[in-house]
């Protein structure tokens, strides 16, 4: 046996976990994506009781005396400029900036990325039962509110006639996976950088809730029920421990050296 001793220096845990197969990541994450269209897809075909739930929903916020969606539909229209941004925001900033924020964790944080999936994977599953159980329609769908579509009428729109879309589920309003995505990236990268600044992280859910809600496709209610199934979520997958070295550039530091045999077993 030659062993010999030599220092060692504490592996930053942003590296100790090994990075997953990126095909198999690849395929995992094609796989929730589609889950996830094809699984509203399966929960067509309730438009009367979508719209039954959707005046129930309606009420009983009203009930609980939540905020008005109209209050802040009437700032969003304030001017065409606005309200147009904030149908792009709903638009086009679901996917890309979850996507975004799942190869930035997969390239610089393989722990974080592992724990990040894993939440995202288990609300977005639970998130396709309710359409089935409880079909939603949105209160842009609504009569009587004072809300207007505001998609259809400034553009632009991602939904086409419910009748004629096949691309989505728009009677599956519950829970806003909007909003739940959002969330999550932000407590993702709150959790897994130091930076004085990523408390600035939380301005996405908080702006993706302003819009979901301004441009009536979401309830208050639909947020309220994704941030309690992330909630459960995270209390079920438990993050990575931080070390110092999660403090990334400028703050990462190096544990005490150690004294390690190598080749005590050869």
């Amino acid at each position: 046996m030659n062993a010999r001793i030599e220092p060692a220096e504490a592996e930053p845990d942003a590296i100790a976990t090994a990075r997953p197969p990126l095909l198999r990541e690849f395929l995992l994450v094609a796989g929730l994506f589609l889950v996830y269209k094809l699984g509203r897809q399966l929960a067509v075909g309730h438009t009367a009781e979508a719209f039954h739930n959707g005046r129930r929903v309606w009420d009983l916020e009203r009930s609980a005396h939540l905020p008005h969606e109209t209050a802040v539909q009437s700032a969003l229209l304030h001017g065409d400029t606005l309200v147009h941004l904030a149908n792009t925001y709903y638009a086009t900033l679901h996917f890309p900036a979850t996507l975004a924020f799942l190869v930035w964790l997969y390239l610089r944080r393989p722990a974080y990325y592992v724990w990040a999936r894993r939440v995202l994977a288990a609300v977005t599953t639970a998130a396709l039962v309710l359409p089935f159980t409880f079909p939603l329609a949105p209160p842009r769908m609504l009569t009587g509110t004072g809300l207007v579509d505001t998609a259809r009428v400034y553009g632009p729109s991602v939904y086409g006639p419910p009748s004629s879309d096949h691309l989505s589920n728009q009677f599956a309003a519950m829970p806003s996976l909007h909003f739940g995505w959002a969330l999550m990236v932000a407590i993702g990268l709150i959790a897994a950088t130091r930076s004085h600044w990523r408390w600035l992280w939380l301005l996405h859910p908080l702006i993706t809730l302003l819009v979901i809600v301004g441009t009536a496709n979401h309830y208050w209610l639909d947020a309220i029920v994704a941030t309690a199934m992330l909630g459960a979520a995270l209390a079920l997958v438990h993050p990575p421990r931080r070390t110092s070295s999660t403090a990334g550039r400028g703050a990462r530091r190096l544990a005490p050296k150690e004294t390690v045999l190598v080749g005590a077993a050869r």
